[in-house]
């Protein structure tokens, strides 16, 4: 029998590998809308849609599966500690569906998160089939935006999927509460492959001087997903 945890139907479930974890499944409304992730600031559309050089296929996310991340970590948030999830996706007929996060076990500090037990959560997307899309994490008391280490991280989803994406959740942030960002292509991409640095630190500016990341343009929300969430921690 499931036990209630807010809006989320929460219930322990066994698999072969991992072992048990808590399994959320989120069910979708009856009436489904799909819109443009929308920036802070419009000015920035017509700066940034000129970036992007690489023809890049649709995403769909749910709304909820953010909001309902956020709650999930809402602990950790409350102590200024940062939380990571990974998003795995199916593709039908050219469009990415984000249908999984996975939040694995993890380290975290007030400005870094950093994954544990990779193999975890490789097994889930195994399973279904999935492809890693993305991932999301928290800044429980910074603005958002891409720090050098998260970029550094992102730069492993993108150059397996060029479609992948970060959410950066920024609760305090009074501009923007969240952002979907990926790394410029080429500019961005080439700086992170070629950077032997970790930690935070400076990078050098882009050939074309364009800036490292941008925001998303082929992420949409989508009320009509169901997804699921396993929290491995």
């Amino acid at each position: 029998m499931g036990i209630k945890c807010h809006h989320i139907d929460v219930r322990a479930v066994t698999q072969s590998s991992p072992s048990p974890i808590l399994s959320c499944v989120e069910k979708a409304p009856k009436h489904a809308h799909v819109s443009l992730v929308p920036l802070a600031n419009p000015e920035e559309t017509s700066r940034d849609s000129q970036i992007t050089s690489t023809v890049l296929q649709d995403v769909h996310i749910s709304a909820r599966l953010m909001e309902d991340f956020l709650e999930l970590v809402r602990e950790n948030t409350e102590k200024d500690l940062e939380t990571c999830g990974v998003l795995g996706a199916f593709l039908e007929r050219g469009t990415y569906y984000v249908t999984t996060l996975i939040i694995p076990k993890q380290e975290s500090t007030a400005n870094s998160c950093n994954a544990m037990k990779e193999e975890e959560f490789f097994a889930i997307q195994n399973e279904r089939s999935l492809f890693p899309v993305g991932w999301i994490h928290t800044h429980p008391s910074q603005r958002c935006f891409m720090s050098s280490i998260d970029l550094h991280t992102h730069y492993s989803y993108q150059v397996m999927l060029p479609e992948a994406f970060a959410i950066v959740m920024a609760p305090t942030d009074t501009s923007r509460k969240y952002g979907i960002f990926r790394l410029s292509d080429p500019g961005g991409m080439d700086i992170l492959k070629g950077c032997p640095e970790s930690g935070f630190h400076p990078h050098e500016e882009t050939a074309d001087g364009s800036p490292i990341y941008e925001h998303c343009f082929n992420v949409y929300t989508n009320s009509n997903l169901r997804f699921e969430i396993f929290d491995l921690r």
